[in-house]
């Protein structure tokens, strides 16, 4: 199970480096522009990706979680949201590697930000539901820059296997 988890981290710094390449391609204007997706912009969706992945990583090491509105902006420009995504990826690929099998089977329990809700469950699934978010979410940026550019980097994980093949 590890190794699945240690394979989603590498392939998320992957497409989030594909992604934000892409990202620098557009004009500040259209990156800050609504685009209709959930979040609105690109910029909106790229520091919401960001938001979560702070907040399940505190849950994840049981620390506090930090007040973060989850369509908060972290960081204005582009390049400044990259360079804490980027520390944002290594941290996780640093962390998932320090986990052993055992841990990925104990319990966390965290508050959720939306109710507020106390919640308890093995570690595998909540780190399932991150990657799957953030693919989720994404998808929804390789939307806009289709939108803005008429073309978008493939993210699809049979391409980051391919690569790292």
């Amino acid at each position: 199970m590890k190794a699945h988890f240690a394979m989603f981290a590498r392939y998320n710094a992957w497409a989030n480096a594909r992604l934000y390449d892409a990202a620098a391609q557009v004009s500040d204007e259209a990156y800050r522009r609504d685009e209709g997706a959930f979040f609105g912009s690109l910029q909106n969706t790229l520091n919401h990706i960001l938001v979560t992945d702070i907040l399940w990583m505190a849950r994840f090491r049981s620390w506090p979680q930090p007040k973060i509105p989850l369509d908060g902006v972290m960081h204005e420009p582009l390049a400044d949201l990259r360079a804490a995504r980027e520390a944002q990826d290594q941290d996780i690929l640093q962390w998932v590697d320090g986990l052993t099998e055992d841990d990925l089977a104990q319990e966390i329990t965290y508050t959720t930000i939306t109710g507020p809700m106390t919640m308890t469950q093995e570690l595998a699934p909540a780190m399932s539901h991150v990657f799957n978010h953030q693919t989720h979410h994404r998808g929804q940026a390789h939307t806009i820059l289709t939108r803005l550019t008429g073309d978008a980097p493939p993210l699809d994980l049979l391409y980051y296997q391919r690569e790292a093949a």
